[in-house]
């Protein structure tokens, strides 16, 4: 990273003024300072069942003379209940790495109305704590003391850095709705950013140097939206340039300058060659396999199985590869550049990725730096069909699927042999599959039975083995019956639970009550054992992308022998239909014949990612599917 006192050494310049607090507004207040009426109010006037309110969101950014980066902040916020406690607890986390970044000034404060009178609680300075989180990182945090239903709790902060990149991101909404926020930043003629900026609300006033806006509603998930950070409106901030005496100074403004700082890094590009203890060992016998495939195979397994993620997702090494080796446990990147080291003494054509998750955030490609980036991976690019993109951290990855936590994604693969520097898109043009075969006979009495076998392809794989090994059998078995308490399975077995090149094979027996039957009617919902039972997009309206993360292919092929003594009174129609732009296809088909009725569903994702202004056609599409879908099949007794 950059630290400013670069610039000092290019010229005898002098920042010539300190950005001031702005003139204090009629939505901001000074600390300790507040209206009787705000303590009064019991909701929040445009989101009346809101939990919490924050009333203000007040920062400024600037420079030292030093040219630190300072950001000083005042957050003051309501609690109506008691489920708005959570507001009460804070965590502030920072690069504490040689002391580049700090947080000083913390002050905080509740303030309730008691008898008609103000009463402030402040936090003492002995409760705020700094944490530390790993060799690089810290974290201030502190919980606010007497907080009820009615209080008011607010605080203070400023945090410095040394890092001229690393200009904070400002977020206008929250978890919470937000009654006003407003950024000032003073940014010295020298330095040159681009900004970022995402809104849906209008802007009470915005120039170069100040935004603000009010009446924030706040952020809740939606079904298959990407991260929270995709979408909450915010202004970024990226550094394209400096100039001190006419020099110009070479930024990170490019990818190809990212990837080049990276290995400059010793906790990233010095990482690369360090020798592993025993790594010998591994890396002949990788070299007895005939197969690129095998060799890749048998050196994931080997990284996957013997080193422990320590569940932190970092674009740095922490203590470096060679003390994770020795210790069998690390970071992302300290696992996966492992990996990239033992692949590449085999002889195999790797590079080092770096890659944001979905939880972190998608890659903006006109927006170069190494913060929208989290973890790094190791980069395989087979031909120009087949890519690999291998994280050993998760037990339950496999080497040829790349993760669903970075479908849709880029990379920024870093080759440092052939100087070469990409960005790369991360997709997989095969659907995940999952067929099931089902077999049973009704009965007279309204009950059901039968057998079903399940076959789970690609990612349908990944997900039942990963939650049948987390959740246990008992849990599994819940999962698969969807709810239907009438729906009892028993005998489950598996195939191709560890063969990675195989489908994963299902064999169960079930039996269920048919709901509503009533000794002269018979009422059965052939909708069983398919992914797609249930409708995802019930809201009339969508504020986010979606992202499936991948195509689908759901298929479910059900044989039923009818009831004795009993006919057909109703039975679905065979029917298809599809979306406006012919991307996803329901089909569903129905037969009769000798006693027997033939039904079988397909529902095929041609493209995984939808943008928001789609959502309209997606929900009517999946409501008439989800009908479709739930349609009964009526016997009467003869």
């Amino acid at each position: 990273m950059i630290k400013l006192v670069t610039l000092i050494t290019l010229g005898s310049f002098v920042l010539s003024a300190v950005a001031q607090t702005p003139s204090v507004i009629p939505t901001t207040q000074p600390f300790g300072k507040i209206d009787k009426a705000d303590l009064e109010m019991t909701s929040c006037d445009f989101e009346k069942d809101a939990n919490a309110e924050v009333l203000f969101d007040k920062g400024s950014i600037y420079f030292s003379d030093q040219y630190e980066l300072i950001l000083e902040r005042h957050i003051r916020t309501k609690i109506f209940n008691e489920k708005g406690n959570k507001e009460a607890n804070v965590r502030i986390e920072f690069f504490a790495g040689n002391a580049l970044e700090y947080i000083t000034n913390v002050e905080a404060e509740t303030i309730n109305l008691n008898d008609g009178k103000i009463e402030i609680t402040k936090v003492e300075k002995k409760s705020i704590y700094t944490q530390n989180i790993d060799r690089l990182r810290k974290a201030v945090t502190f919980t606010f003391a007497n907080v009820k239903p009615g209080s008011v709790v607010e605080f203070k902060y400023a945090l410095t850095t040394q890092f001229i990149e690393s200009f904070p991101v400002w977020f206008f909404q929250r978890d919470v709705p937000t009654r006003y926020s407003e950024l000032t930043t003073k940014i010295p003629n020298i330095l040159f950013y681009k900004k970022l900026v995402i809104f849906n609300h209008p802007f009470i006033k915005r120039t170069d140097d100040f935004m603000s806006m009010s009446n924030i509603s706040s952020f809740h998930d939606e079904p298959f939206m990407t991260s929270k950070k995709d979408n909450l409106e915010q202004v970024s901030f990226e550094l394209t340039g400096a100039n001190a005496n006419g020099i110009a100074l070479p930024f990170s403004d490019t990818w190809k300058k990212v990837a080049e700082n990276e290995l400059g890094y010793d906790d990233f590009g010095g990482q690369f060659n360090r020798k592993l203890e025993g790594e010998e060992a591994i890396i002949n016998k990788a070299k007895t396999f005939k197969t690129d495939d095998e060799k890749i195979a048998y050196i994931f397994n080997e990284v996957k199985n013997n080193m422990k993620w320590n569940e932190d997702d970092e674009c740095y090494t922490n203590e470096g590869t060679k003390e994770a080796w020795a210790k069998k446990t690390g970071n992302s990147t300290e696992v996966n550049l492992i990996l990239y080291h033992l692949l590449k003494k085999a002889g195999l054509k790797a590079t080092a990725m770096l890659v944001s998750t979905k939880e972190h955030g998608k890659v903006s490609p006109g927006f170069s730096s190494r913060l929208q980036f989290d973890k790094t991976v190791a980069y395989m690019l087979l031909d120009s069909n087949r890519q690999y993109v291998l994280d050993a951290t998760n037990k339950y990855n496999v080497y040829n699927q790349t993760p669903a936590s970075l479908l849709n994604g880029l990379g920024l693969s870093i080759d440092k042999e052939n100087k070469s520097f990409d960005l790369v898109s991360i997709q997989t043009a095969i659907p995940a599959k999952q067929i099931a075969l089902i077999r049973g006979e009704i009965k007279p009495d309204g009950k059901l039975r039968g057998t079903v076998q399940l076959n789970s392809f690609s990612y349908c794989k990944m997900d039942a083995v990963k939650k049948f090994k987390i959740d246990g059998e008992k849990k599994y078995i819940r999962y698969l019956q969807n709810g239907d308490n009438n729906l009892q399975i028993s005998g489950l077995k598996f195939d191709n639970m560890e063969i990675d090149t195989l489908p994963l094979t299902q064999n169960l027996d079930f039996k269920m009550d048919l709901t509503g039957s009533d000794g002269t009617y018979i009422y059965f919902n052939p909708n069983l054992f398919i992914s797609q039972q249930d409708n995802p997009f019930l809201s009339e309206h969508r504020y986010t992308d979606i992202d499936f993360g991948y195509r689908g292919n759901f298929s479910s092929n059900g044989t039923y022998k009818e009831p004795a003594g009993y006919k057909i009174d109703a039975l679905p129609k065979s029917i298809s239909m599809t979306t406006p732009d012919k991307s996803i296809n329901f089909m569903r088909l129905v037969d009769e014949q000798d006693g027997m009725i033939l039904i079988e569903y397909l529902v095929d994702y041609k493209k995984s990612v939808y943008f928001k202004e789609d959502y309209p056609d997606l929900h009517e599409f999946f409501k008439k599917m989800n009908e479709m879908m739930n349609e009964q099949i009526v016997f009467k007794k003869q």
